[in-house]
């Protein structure tokens, strides 16, 4: 499958767009007021310790303290503590920490809502390559490298090298490694040894808190990260960041140097490639299938629910084969919304029901399939009995949504707003609630047009009698500012 990367730079952001085969997989902006802090490493101090969780909020310099777990705590910090290593289960959070402690994390979660950043001990430095471990001494090797004999070679040149270097780190092979040379992997580890070095001279010298590595920007980090993807073309719309980027390339990746375009055209990268068009359909809860059925995708903190329509799809054959036809499709689509919305945490999916077992293996097993390309790690459970599919998408940073829109003033995010009748209903009580604990000679009503609007029009008999009942004059005043649910009353 080909893939291309189209890549449009401004001064205030950067969008990073995949292509497969010509259609949207998706989409990555960093803003250059809110960049992504994922993969920066800083020198951080204790703020606060909770036993009661086996946790610890971090001053790392941020608005918000970011949130350490202790299953996020590298083994050198128990032996700073006990003098030898202990299993973990046997060791507390308040063991292990303390309220002004500095020590080094990793940020492995960008601040999510309300929630700071989640951080890691264990400090991980990707290059082309290889991914340092300084904390440990493994050798791990991508499981997308399949052939037996090319994963044990690759392992005998990682150990060959650190004997060479003196170098007792742990190492991650990438899938980029495949078939390299042990001059190309000697190159990629010097790196990274020198960076190690560099960052733990920094973090020595440096208080608390401090950024002391800031990883590449988005442009950057796209292309090193795309390990195992045939990038066909990628085209920059910005002629400065389109030769950053070819120097970039020639250094690290040259086999991908030659397919790096600068994009000179006057209509917009993303108009062009019907990019933009995606992005605002991505935004909508409403996704429509091919063959007439629809999606229904609510997105909410604790979790997203995907919901499985017919639709206009009526079939030829019979409703066990419509139904079984929709949710093939409806299980591609899903794995695709997925990635370009870029949801993540619990995702219950409640395709149509099925009454065979073996269109529900199918379905799930389709759903499995087509969620391989994705880079986030996902677990997918079986069918419940109540027919719905529970799964997990690993979350790092916000979603589509998030970056781009906020909760609507008007209804706080709820998605909806109460009616004007029931704002009307109200005013009558608080106006009764009013006249009974103080004394006025008159009420003035403000609230907006709409409400008004209805108590002088259907509601204007219920207002009269009330009128009547308290014995003093209603006043209504029409607030442009005030939304349907907004009112006051004010005693003159």
């Amino acid at each position: 499958m080909s893939a291309e990367l189209l890549i449009n730079v401004t001064p205030q952001e950067s969008r990073v767009a995949l292509l497969e085969n010509g259609c949207l997989q998706e989409v990555l902006i960093e803003r250059t007021s809110r960049k992504g802090i994922v993969g920066n490493i800083y020198k951080g101090k204790v703020s606060r310790v909770l036993p009661g969780m086996e946790a610890a909020f971090i001053d790392i310099g941020l608005e918000k303290s970011a949130f350490l777990h202790a299953s996020d705590l590298t083994h050198p910090s128990l032996e700073e503590f006990n003098g030898h290593t202990i299993p973990r289960p046997t060791l507390q959070i308040s063991e292990l920490l303390y309220e002004g402690k500095k020590l080094l994390v990793q940020v492995i979660k960008d601040p999510l809502g309300t929630k700071g950043a989640r951080l890691t001990t264990h400090v991980t430095l990707p290059s082309r390559f290889l991914v340092l471990m300084p904390d440990n001494s493994n050798i791990g090797v991508s499981g997308k490298i399949e052939a037996g004999e090319e994963r044990e070679r690759l392992r005998l040149l990682i150990e060959q090298l650190r004997t060479e270097f003196g170098d007792d780190h742990g190492y991650i092979i990438r899938t980029a490694a495949e078939g390299i040379s042990e001059d190309e992997l000697r190159r990629d580890m010097s790196f990274l040894l020198k960076l190690w070095k560099s960052i733990a001279s920094t973090a020595a010298e440096s208080p608390a808190p401090t950024l002391v590595y800031s990883d590449l920007p988005l442009v950057l980090r796209v292309l090193r990260d795309m390990v195992g993807e045939k990038i066909s073309r990628v085209l920059i719309d910005s002629r400065e960041t389109a030769s950053k980027v070819i120097e970039f390339s020639q250094k690290y990746i040259p086999d991908l140097a030659g397919v790096i375009e600068h994009y000179p055209g006057e209509r917009p990268i993303f108009d062009l490639h019907g990019v933009e068009e995606e992005i605002q359909k991505a935004l909508q809860r409403k996704v429509p299938l091919k063959s007439g059925g629809y999606l229904i995708i609510d997105q909410t903190e604790a979790m997203t629910t995907i919901d499985v329509n017919t639709g206009g799809f009526v079939g030829s054959r019979n409703l066990e084969e419509t139904i079984f036809r929709t949710n093939l499709e409806a299980a591609q689509t899903i794995a695709r919304q997925l990635r370009l919305r870029n949801l993540g945490g619990i995702i219950i999916i409640d395709f149509i029901d099925m009454l065979q077992h073996d269109h529900r293996q199918q379905v799930l097993k389709l759903l499995e399939k087509s969620l391989e390309r994705d880079y986030a790690k996902t677990y997918v459970c079986d069918v419940s009995p109540l027919g719905l599919v529970e799964m997990t998408r690993k979350r790092t940073r916000e979603s589509l949504e998030h970056v781009l829109c906020q909760a609507c003033p008007t209804c706080g995010g709820n998605g909806f707003v109460k009616t004007a009748e029931t704002v009307c209903y109200e005013i009558f009580r608080e106006i009764l609630r009013a006249v009974r604990q103080f004394d006025a000679r008159e009420l003035l009503v403000l609230a907006s047009q709409e409400v008004v609007d209805l108590l002088l029009d259907e509601e204007s008999d219920s207002l009269a009698e009330l009128q009547q009942f308290v014995g003093i004059p209603i006043r209504l005043q029409v607030e442009a500012l005030y939304i349907q649910e907004h009112f006051d009353v004010v005693l003159l």
